[in-house]
């Protein structure tokens, strides 16, 4: 079964599908292991990750189908890629395709916002033409060449040209082909029952911890009519939040004794990361 199969077969058995941001390879293989079908690389934190830098623009395609490469290496479970724009016009969304579908992903996010874009909930974001972006879509859809591969159109008019606009987009890009339509950043949820209201299904809602649209549990958001739910930020942030702890207990008090209930055992961690199937291809090779 392909991956874009596993993705709609999780959606039809369970109606719904919660997807974790993930951005390396250990933080999949943690995802994977707590039974999630389909997991998200976010570009969020892959930016804050891999550059130390905010989600503004500055990650390059290859940096990001590289990040793609070393994830999908390392779990089965189906992987959605955050591809920003595309990373430039219509030939570059090509290319963007044909790399991810060789790093075995599974599908792609592809946005309308200018580049350089920013996160969906920073202001000062701009669109380009509806016109231009549907090439663009289009092009992507071309490019799988027959691979299944799920591709999720976004956009994110509804701050810079309004709600209505942010529909009729949304209307537009699953005419052209979309397997799922994202609406970044409504403001309220009154916003998402109209957009589920005049957009097909299946909708994608992004829930990110104090960010413009309402937070919300998986039931209320099924009955407001999304069905893919991306929570991309809260395993970065809890991340940051633990390194920011460690460091600053190991800076006062010279040691983590203080702190040994919060951090994972030594053979848990080698467990996460196959120790014992290193051990039994050495066994196996040693001369």
């Amino acid at each position: 079964m392909s991956k874009v199969q596993l993705i709609r077969r999780a959606l039809a058995d369970h109606g719904q599908l919660i997807m974790p941001g993930v951005y390396d390879a250990l933080s999949a293989k943690v995802a994977a292991r707590a039974g999630f079908e389909v997991i998200f690389i976010t570009g969020y934190s892959l930016s804050a990750t891999l550059l130390g830098e905010p989600d503004f623009g500055l990650l390059t395609q290859t940096e990001v189908v590289s990040a793609a490469q070393r994830i999908c290496s390392v779990v089965d479970t189906p992987v959605i890629v955050d591809a920003d724009t595309g990373y430039g016009n219509a030939i570059n969304v090509v290319r963007t395709v044909q790399d991810l579908i060789r790093a075995g992903a599974g599908g792609m996010f592809l946005e309308d916002q200018v580049w350089p874009k920013r996160c969906g909930h920073m202001k000062g974001k701009q669109v380009i033409p509806l016109d231009e972006q549907l090439k663009k879509l289009r092009a992507a859809i071309e490019a799988k060449r027959g691979s299944d591969f799920f591709i999720v159109a976004r956009t994110d008019s509804r701050q810079a040209l309004g709600l209505s606009e942010a529909i009729t987009r949304g209307l537009a890009f699953k005419e052209a082909g979309a397997d799922a339509v994202f609406i970044e950043a409504p403001e309220s949820k009154e916003e998402m029952k109209e957009i589920a209201k005049r957009v097909p299904a299946p909708l994608v809602a992004n829930m990110l911890e104090r960010g413009v649209t309402p937070l919300m549990g998986p039931k209320e958001l099924k009955e407001l009519g999304f069905d893919l739910v991306v929570w991309p930020l809260a395993p970065l942030y809890s991340v940051a939040k633990s390194l920011t702890e460690v460091y600053t207990t190991l800076r006062r008090d010279g040691s983590t004794l203080a702190i040994l209930d919060r951090l994972m055992p030594f053979d848990e961690f080698n467990g996460i990361v196959g120790l014992d199937e290193k051990y039994a291809l050495d066994a196996k090779y040693r001369s």
